[in-house]
């Protein structure tokens, strides 16, 4: 093309008259020129990638560099409160227990009379009801070691000898059901490393134990969860809605990646060795038909759009980084950061009740359009608002599943708020070192989600589940009975 056009102002004449190395050259330079709007967008893109913190992206706080600036200061509304209790509230006290309930009862008469110093007997007789006190003690625990002797005799009739057997009510090894619920309970809810809880268990309850031991008692109380975890991945399945997300794990020097599907009755943990469809597959199971809220992961593409619900909040902040970045796509940027921020600012009142179903519609439909109108056009830029519009043009309509479906929120805060307990896991005791103990995570952090969803208290199910795997017995339910 460059050979039947003169550059710039020349004449053909003049062009044909330039020597040939000197066409060349101007060549090489038109086509370097040529690469500057590619080049900008690249750098563009790259710095936008460096000025990244949690608030402008996905990344979580933890990662914020010293210079990242601080969270916006929330705007206040309506009358500034002091700190503490406001005027007029009640006092918050604990409720005293009836009498009958207590343990012991320690009537407290006075001794001298305070206005004339005179001594008083113990004798006299109350003539009001008592101001009442009740104080709380923890007694010192001391384990109970039971010693189970199995006597070998001779039988009478043939001379054999034969030695008693275990109990189906005693455990196999030297700790009953609740020891093991403890350990899993410190470990797997309250994140206590091996060796710290070995000391805590020994300081507390006195119980003489190594962190051998503790890692074999996880595995006990693994393999009776199991049943448990299976429970949840079928209510999971035949859901009709789940939240869905994943990050990161370590297994030895193997990096799975811990799944998250939150659901209205369940939650199901999954370590998996990839992050893509057929692990959500996994996940979800093969004949879940329900929806979908996630971010915008590829691996969740495989879902039909009309089964999604994409997460706004993860918008936000992938907008907010672009209108941060310096480029000519800041106006725009900018201009679909409020839109959305408008949305989710319509959806909180329609949650508290401010607004009915058909007004947040005809409220959002005007901002829908308004943000279609610059998606579309911003789609064929090359610079990073672009390819976030590239991305978001043919999964549109999962962005909008919240306004028409009952029960769905436009963020993702639910597997959020499931996967945070797991990252302080991941950080305080660093991933896991094998399989099976990698089966201990998602099994565990399965039953305590489950059992927080339902206020169902986690160690009697624990010891439950522990005692019926040592009996031999069917595991006890953990989902409410009539759960689908």
């Amino acid at each position: 093309m460059l050979d039947d056009l003169p550059p710039l102002d020349l004449t053909p004449e003049d062009w044909a008259a330039t020597p040939p190395r000197v066409q060349a050259a101007f060549r090489q330079l038109l086509a370097l020129l040529a690469e500057i709007p590619a080049l900008q967008a690249r750098v563009a893109d790259l710095e936008a990638r460096l000025n990244q913190t949690s608030r402008n992206s996905s990344k979580p706080p933890s990662s914020d560099p010293p210079s990242a600036p601080p969270p916006p200061a929330k705007t206040p509304r309506g009358k500034p409160k002091a700190k503490g209790a406001q005027p007029g509230h009640p006092d918050q006290q604990r409720e005293l227990l009836p009498e009958a309930e207590v343990d012991q009862v320690v009537p407290v008469h006075p001794t001298c009379c305070p206005h004339c110093h005179d001594m008083l007997p113990a004798t006299l007789p109350p003539v009001c009801l008592p101001d009442r006190q009740q104080v709380w003690k923890l007694p010192e625990v001391r384990p109970l070691v039971i010693e189970y002797q199995y006597l070998t005799v001779c039988c009478p009739g043939c001379g054999s000898l034969a030695t008693g057997t275990r109990p189906v009510d005693v455990p196999p090894g030297a700790f009953c059901p609740r020891v093991v619920a403890l350990i899993a309970l410190l470990h797997g809810r309250y994140r206590i490393s091996d060796r710290e809880l070995v000391a805590l268990l020994q300081m507390v309850w006195q119980l003489p134990i190594s962190v051998g031991s503790v890692a074999h008692l996880q595995q006990v109380a693994s393999a009776a969860l199991a049943p448990a975890h299976v429970e949840v991945q079928q209510a999971v399945e035949q859901a009709d809605h789940a939240n869905a997300d994943e990050t990161s794990w370590r297994e030895g020097p193997r990096k799975p990646w811990l799944w998250v599907a939150v659901t209205a009755v369940a939650t199901l943990f999954m370590l998996q060795y990839g992050r893509g469809k057929r692990e959500l597959r996994a996940l979800l199971g093969a004949t879940f038909a329900g929806l979908v809220t996630s971010d915008r992961l590829s691996a969740y593409n495989s879902l039909d759009p009309r089964r999604r619900q994409l997460c706004w909040a993860h918008l936000v902040r992938n907008l907010r980084g672009r209108a941060e970045a310096v480029g000519r796509w800041q106006a725009a940027a900018t201009a679909l950061l409020w839109l959305a921020e408008e949305v989710l600012v319509i959806w909180v009142s329609f949650r508290d009740g401010q607004l009915d179903r058909a007004t947040m519609q005809g409220m959002i439909q005007a901002i829908q359009q308004a943000m279609w109108e610059i998606v579309v056009v911003q789609q064929h830029e090359p610079h990073t608002l672009g390819s976030l519009c590239t991305d978001l043009v043919p999964r549109w309509d999962a962005l909008w599943t919240f306004i028409q479906v009952e029960g769905v929120e436009p963020t993702n805060n639910a597997a959020e708020r499931a996967l945070r307990p797991a990252v302080l896991w991941r950080k305080g005791c660093y991933g896991t070192q094998s399989a099976g103990g990698s089966r201990f995570v998602e099994r565990m952090l399965t039953v305590s989600a489950t059992c927080q969803q339902h206020d169902r208290p986690l160690l009697p199910y624990l010891v439950d589940a522990i005692t019926a795997y040592w009996a031999g017995s069917p595991a006890p339910k953990l989902l409410p009975s009539g759960t689908p």
